[in-house]
């Protein structure tokens, strides 16, 4: 997981358009660069923007940055190996590289607790100011279950970072956090009870859904003196509310409570119904009536077959091999039944069940009781949460499963990392295009080997020419010329060598006394003179054209023409 950190605390209204943003020029470059397959992001310089704080994570990191040496105490105990912030730290660059020279710090140690802290060069005081806390995140191996959030630590002027743990008393806690059904970006912050000095945390009631991509994220929060609230991913809004009413519990309490005191009297009546003293049960009332009687009104149907048996075989059908009797029942004809005729069952309606005594509204009934109200001892009104404490420090305290998760605050890079990233992507093609590329490359193959047909067809031209003055000047100037016709030529002998293997010995025989006939043949050159002026020896060609070599001559004197 890779983060971005900036904290500040501004003296001007901030709206999420005004937040800054590095020269688009560098973005511009990252989508030709990735057209064009060449990187071309301008390597990474520290910036001289200042802030309240901002951290770049270069060389001089662990001057600042101290990893917790703290134990974690469950129930009084402490545990050397399993419960301590074994986890470790490290900055490195981002994996794949999205800035050259661009390092972030890295969480090194899957499934274990890690904690790491900074302290502010002076306590940020954010009453009265909006306060921007922005960082990026880089999943590089993805998160299943762990935490990716940062806590913004109280100031206090004994802390050390040494001693940093999950009790160390925070301001707000924002990012993300992922495992199992639990996917959210974290916004709480501890809100000081005015009367009783406590504090209490506030949780954002709907916290919207974190990205859990292996690319750069950029989270940012952003509280104004106004008391509402918004959150951002890549510079989309994705929650907006207010401290006073977006959080549970509210910040502020009810002005009345109920009484702890009160209970309700003994004679308080609270039900609304009562039974009928009144009512009796009818005369008529029969509890022993059944639900179901013979329907007397039903009569035998017509086609009702009484005297026949209840099945006979149909000569239509055919007993499945697997037929059971017992199990899949018989066959009867298509009638109303078969068999002794019953009359069916229907509902009684004489039947009433069991009597009992209606409902009647209670005269006595004084309603639901609940204790009377009472000012609440407690009662505060904070108009403004958002001026919260100061802030003394920065601090990591994650639990999480995968490692690779990287933090970064570069301010001048994290407002476009995340877009370098989208604009490296390929551009997805739509389906008119897609038809349109295919047909461009096969009209680019078909113009390739055009152009290569034209050429060889050249160059055998020429490479013949001078193989009649000087053969072997020419094999030296045009080698893949000649290799080309040394592999057609031994295209028949190939064939030939597959037939004459393939055929009885006397066949072969035969075959072998026909090329010793041809043994006195003339040169190739002149074959391919008299092929063109002497009908008499074409004739000849055409009577031994069975022959291996004849079928050779024939093609080099195609070749020739």
């Amino acid at each position: 997981m890779r983060t971005h950190l900036f904290v500040a605390a501004l003296a001007a209204s901030v709206a999420a358009t005004e937040l800054p943003v590095d020269d688009d020029n560098n973005i511009a470059a990252a989508a030709a660069a990735a057209a064009a397959g060449v990187p071309a992001v301008k390597p990474f310089a520290p910036t001289a923007i200042k802030a309240p704080f901002l951290e770049q994570f270069t060389e001089d990191w662990k001057t600042r940055w101290i990893p917790s040496s703290t134990k974690k105490v469950v129930d009084g105990v402490e545990d050397d190996e399993l419960l301590r912030y074994r986890g470790e730290w490290n900055v490195e660059s981002s994996q794949p590289v999205v800035i050259p020279g661009d390092e972030g710090l890295v969480v090194k140690t899957a499934a274990a607790h890690h904690a790491i802290s900074a302290k502010f060069p002076e306590p940020i005081d954010p009453k009265g100011k909006p306060l921007i806390v922005q960082y990026e995140v880089k999943l590089q191996n993805g998160l299943e279950c762990g935490g990716a959030y940062l806590k913004l630590l109280s100031h206090n002027a004994s802390f050390e970072p040494e001693h940093f743990e999950d009790k160390a008393p925070y301001t707000i806690m924002f990012g993300p956090d992922k495992c199992g059904g639990t996917n959210k970006v974290h916004f709480i912050f501890r809100h000081k009870n005015p009367i009783t000095g406590e504090f209490e945390e506030k949780h954002l009631k709907t916290p919207p859904a974190a990205i859990a991509d292996k690319k750069t994220n950029l989270y940012t929060l952003i509280v104004r003196p106004d008391q509402t609230f918004e959150i951002l991913i890549n510079f989309e809004q994705v929650s907006s509310g207010s401290l006073l009413e977006s959080f549970n519990p509210p910040v502020n309490p009810p002005a009345e409570i109920d009484d702890p005191e009160d209970s309700k009297p003994a004679d308080w009546v609270d039900e609304a119904k009562i039974v009928d003293p009144a009512a009796t049960k009818p005369e008529d009332w029969d509890e022993e009536a059944p639900l179901e009687i013979l329907d007397e009104d039903a009569k035998q149907p017509e086609d009702w077959l009484v005297d026949e048996p209840l099945t006979i075989a149909d000569p239509a059908a055919e007993k499945p091999g697997d037929w059971d009797d017992e199990e899949d029942g018989d066959w009867c004809e298509k009638v109303s039944g078969c068999g002794v005729w019953t009359r069916p069952m229907k509902k009684n309606p004489a039947y009433k069940g069991k009597w009992s005594a209606p409902l009647i509204d209670n005269p006595a009934y004084k309603g639901v009781w609940a204790p009377r109200k009472i000012a609440n001892p407690s009662y505060y009104h904070d108009a403004t949460p958002a001026d919260f404490n100061k802030i003394g420090a920065i601090g990591f305290e994650l639990w999480t499963m995968q490692n690779g998760i990287q933090f970064d605050n570069i301010y001048e890079t994290w407002a476009i990392k995340s877009q370098i990233e989208k604009a490296a992507e390929p551009k997805p093609v739509e389906e008119g295009e897609k038809k349109d590329s295919i047909m461009d490359k096969i009209k680019d193959a078909s113009a390739v080997v055009s152009e290569l047909g034209e050429a060889i067809r050249d160059q055998s031209v020429e490479f013949f020419a001078r193989a009649q003055q000087d053969p072997v000047a020419a094999v030296k100037e045009l080698p893949h010329i000649a290799a080309l016709f040394a592999f057609l030529l031994t295209i028949p002998l190939i064939v030939f060598i597959v037939s004459a293997a393939s055929k009885p010995a006397g066949a072969s025989r035969a075959r072998v006394v026909n090329d010793e006939d041809d043994e006195d043949d003339e040169p190739l050159n002149q074959l391919k003179k008299d092929a063109k002026k002497d009908e008499v020896k074409k004739d000849d060609a055409k009577k031994t054209e069975g022959s291996p070599k004849a079928t050779k001559r024939k093609t080099a004197g195609a070749k020739k023409d």
